[in-house]
């Protein structure tokens, strides 16, 4: 290891031993604070149950809707077909409430959908329940699928299609020969992701759910602080809710099969079969509707509301910006060191140092920030910490993503410039300055940009700590929902939508200037 090399190194170091102490810390005083599993009551159980049977449910729909649109995505090219591809992937940084808001004006009680049945005599649809619960997980899910099937359908080699093609193969055929078995590679692992996601959704669940009948465990989480103030209750869900995670995970993970298509030239797909077009033009049409009316309610309802917002929403605005900021920083202060010392210290180090920066995925942040609160609450107020809790779990839970785009990047540039930084006796401050912080601004700017978009848009742990001085912008949205002020809602949504992506595009926009 060359001289310059130790100061990154043991700050990656650093990072790992403070993730690790943070995420499996609080896990600890979450077991200790934990009741007895026999202190399960009857709803318990039905929110264990529930939260399990709508995140199959919401996986088994998503995939199934998202498979035409992949297929017709990868037969079909279209004018906007890159734009509408690169939208599929926004829900991913949108704020979860404010596409919560944007399907209530489209579904909700006074919502498009209603007011359109009401006009023919028809009957009103209800959106709050089970039904808005799976609603929301397809609207945030579809997307991610579509993007994961899709890559599926583009990893088939393009001999194979020449093939078929010369063979006289129609559509059918091909789907049963070709795209079949593809399918069946992919879609375990892609459902089993959905899954995990849907298992720790904290926000749809409190907007959209509630009630005996639609409480993920997450949501009794919640209603055990804030209803009951039981610790011990709370403690003791929350290990029920890491333990249907780390489930969750371990089964994604070891579903993963192999593809028997083979290897192939490296050429564009290119396809022959001459199915209709009509059914895939549909499934285009449709998926994007489904994901693009939503925001565009918002929009018309939130535009003439966003001027004469109320002072209390604006002062969470920058209490928000101030948070996404910090915690973004924080994010890459942590991350960058620990991509490096992965990259340093070998195979077996480095993929300890690897799993701990990951520990973010294993424990949800209502998990992580139950057990902060168990280990705060004898000490400090709730409110006097909120945001500082806020921004650190955030941080944490922002760095596996981070650590994906920054670790390739970083293995790259000491592959290619670590001998000559050596030989020209370069360490700490100039070698990070000169050599690696110059070639790193791409990616630095990309997970700079995600990890602040995630934060501002971020509506979990702050709802155990924040009190009426220290509410971020998604939980004063969260609060005029409450209070069926759905215009100031609305405008709050748009404004909430605007700094989330302006947030993520100055990042992202920072590190390709002059990159």
């Amino acid at each position: 290891m060359a001289r310059g090399a130790r100061p990154l190194t043991v700050a990656g170091l650093g990072s790992a031993a403070l993730v690790a102490a943070l995420v499996l810390g609080t896990v600890i005083a979450v077991f200790a604070r934990a009741e007895g599993a026999g202190a399960l009551g009857p709803a318990d159980w039905a929110a264990i149950r529930f939260t399990l049977w709508q995140a199959a449910l919401s996986s088994a729909l998503s995939v199934a809707l998202a498979i035409p649109v992949a297929r017709a995505l990868a037969r079909r090219r279209f004018l906007g077909r890159g734009l509408l591809i690169t939208l599929l992937g926004a829900p991913f940084i949108l704020p979860v409430i404010v596409a919560v808001l944007g399907l209530l004006m489209v579904f909700g009680r006074a919502g498009w959908v209603n007011d359109a049945l009401g006009a023919v005599g028809l009957p009103s649809v209800a959106i709050y329940g089970v039904q808005g619960v799976i609603l929301g997980h397809v609207f945030f899910n579809l997307p991610l699928a579509v993007r994961l099937i899709l890559q599926g359908w583009l990893s088939v080699p393009a001999e194979r299609f020449r093939l078929a093609a010369s063979l006289g193969m129609g559509a059918g055929a091909i789907f049963r020969t070709i795209e079949a078995p593809m399918l069946r590679a992919v879609l375990p692992g892609v459902a089993l992701v959905i899954f995990l996601v849907c298992t720790s959704s904290f926000a749809v669940a409190l907007t959209l759910g509630g009630g005996p009948r639609a409480t993920t465990v997450e949501l009794a989480i919640y209603q055990a602080f804030r209803f009951d103030f039981d610790l011990g209750r709370a403690a003791l869900l929350a290990v029920v809710q890491l333990a249907v995670t780390l489930a969750a995970g371990a089964l994604a993970l070891s579903v993963a099969v192999p593809s028997a298509l083979g290897a192939g030239l490296d050429r564009v797909v290119r396809r022959w079969d001459r199915a209709p077009g009509w059914p895939d033009a549909l499934a285009i049409a449709l998926a994007a509707a489904f994901l693009l009316v939503p925001l565009a309610a918002l929009v018309t309802r939130g535009a003439p509301s966003l001027l004469s917002l109320p002072p209390v929403v604006w002062a969470a605005a920058g209490r928000s910006l101030a948070v996404a900021v910090a915690s973004a920083a924080l994010c890459l202060v942590l991350t960058l060191p620990l991509a490096v010392a992965i990259h340093r210290t070998g195979r077996r180090a480095g993929r300890g140092l690897e799993v701990a920066g990951m520990l973010g995925i294993a424990a949800s942040p209502l998990v992580i920030g139950t057990g902060l609160f168990i280990v705060t609450f004898p000490f400090v107020a709730p409110g006097a910490i909120a945001l500082a809790v806020t921004g650190l779990v955030n941080a944490v839970m922002a760095m596996p993503f981070a650590l994906r785009a920054l670790g390739p990047a970083v293995a790259e540039v000491e592959r290619d410039w670590s001998r000559l930084a050596q030989s020209l006796g370069m360490g700490g401050w100039a070698r990070l300055r000169l050599v690696l912080l110059p070639r790193l601004r791409r990616p630095l700017g990309f997970a700079g940009g995600l990890a602040a978009a995630l934060s501002m848009g971020d509506l979990g742990v702050v709802t155990l700590f924040a009190d009426g001085q220290s509410a971020t912008l998604p939980l004063q949205l969260f609060r005029l929902m409450g209070a069926y002020r759905m215009d100031d809602a609305a405008g709050a949504a748009l404004l909430l939508l605007g700094l989330s992506l302006a947030l993520f595009w100055l990042f992202d926009r920072g590190g390709r200037v002059n990159a």
